[in-house]
């Protein structure tokens, strides 16, 4: 009967989680609500998921506004440089699908092209922000980084994409989502990225070992 009532166990644990991932969505929301914040916005949302949600500890709330006010400068400005460049491309898939779609043949081929071909910009921006909530780095670092991350882990980084691409669409269909789908997300990419971060920082490969006992 004490293990029913441990709130570190069972039903309670599982109810904990729930209201983390909920009420860190909720905050991602608004805080991306100027746009320009989006970045360090989802930065902090990949920190505390992955401390909090995953790595089970307390304050998960104070762990994203302290991760959101440590990277708010650089990811502003890597949120800059990303909006226009996204706008364009967005923009020119769906043009290209358009015609695609209508015209088939050769324009059709061209759209499935350009389709795969999106792939590495849209990785690039899936490690963008997961990067900047794990490690310090100046703009130029962190582009850098997630670019070679895309390009060395490809196929992790298509299931990231892909995942994150379709969430996106079914929070624009049905509004309702998005107020766990963005920390159910970030916990699923997780599961990818802090793997493949773990090769490449002793410190975080102790921390999951830490986590796991």
């Amino acid at each position: 009967m004490g293990e029913f009532f441990n709130p570190e166990k069972g039903i309670w644990a599982w109810l904990s989680t729930l209201v983390d991932l909920c009420g860190l969505s909720i905050v991602w929301v608004f805080l991306c609500l100027p746009v320009v914040t989006a970045g360090p916005a989802t930065a902090a949302l990949y920190y505390a998921v992955v401390k909090c949600v995953r790595g089970r500890e307390s304050g998960a709330f104070a762990a994203y506004l302290r991760s959101f006010r440590a990277n708010l400068k650089t990811g502003l400005l890597a949120t800059l440089a990303v909006l226009p460049a996204a706008a364009l491309l967005l923009g020119l898939h769906h043009i290209a699908r358009w015609y695609g779609t209508r015209a088939g043949g050769v324009l059709y081929l061209l759209y499935v092209a350009q389709y795969f071909a999106l792939m590495i910009p849209a990785g690039v921006l899936s490690w963008l922000f997961p990067l900047l909530g794990r490690f310090d780095y100046r703009v130029r670092d962190l582009f850098g980084a997630a670019f070679r991350l895309t390009v060395l882990h490809l196929p992790s980084t298509v299931v990231v994409v892909l995942l994150t691409a379709q969430a996106a669409v079914f929070c624009v269909q049905y509004w309702w989502p998005v107020l766990s789908l963005p920390g159910v997300v970030m916990v699923l990419a997780s599961l990818f990225t802090e793997r493949i971060f773990q090769k490449y920082s002793p410190e975080l490969a102790r921390e999951e070992e830490k986590t796991a006992r």
